[in-house]
């Protein structure tokens, strides 16, 4: 196994395919084409050099277009800053300014109800004792931190006695 090889080693043979018929292209086609000084490379420059013409003339024609429109829109600006307002109003305009109002004076008054609240107030007693507790109980018993559960508990219920507090004042 393997000392052979698994395909004979023969050159490759020429296949030639032939036609039943002769194909025949014009004198004039083949005379066209042998006396065309054109090559391949120079098509491809002449094609390229069109395609960028192209390109050019329509960003060209882009380029004016948007200028123009640009220069519409300074002109149409420019008159109706220019113009005096109206004296009167019309009824649209002033339910927008009431709305407007009403809108301002609810963010004012949300301001003021969140400026209250973000007082910080003192921790109550009883927090401030149960927290002192925790840390303490932490401390002298730096190695077995479970046995301060009894401490862990009293906090836990301090700070739902104290959250409750918080929530009966939020929602009255």
């Amino acid at each position: 196994m393997g000392s052979g090889a698994s395909k004979p080693e023969e050159p490759p043979k020429a296949q030639v395919w032939a036609s039943e018929t002769p194909v025949r292209f014009s004198e004039q086609l083949i005379n066209s084409l042998q006396s065309s000084s054109e090559s391949d490379s120079t098509r491809a420059k002449t094609l390229e050099l069109h395609i960028q013409a192209r390109v050019a003339s329509e960003l060209k024609k882009l380029q004016e277009r948007a200028s123009k429109d640009f220069e519409e829109l300074t002109a149409k600006l420019s008159t109706e800053e220019s113009a005096p307002p109206s004296a009167e109003k019309s009824a649209g305009d002033s339910l927008r300014q009431l709305g407007r109002d009403a809108v301002q004076k609810d963010v004012e008054g949300l301001r003021r109800k969140l400026e209250q609240r973000k007082k910080v107030q003192e921790l109550d007693e009883g927090v401030e004792k149960a927290k002192s507790d925790v840390v303490r109980c932490l401390r002298e018993n730096d190695r077995r931190p479970l046995d301060c559960y009894r401490e862990v508990e009293t906090f836990r219920r301090e700070v739902r006695r104290l959250e409750g507090k918080w929530v009966e004042g939020i929602v009255r």
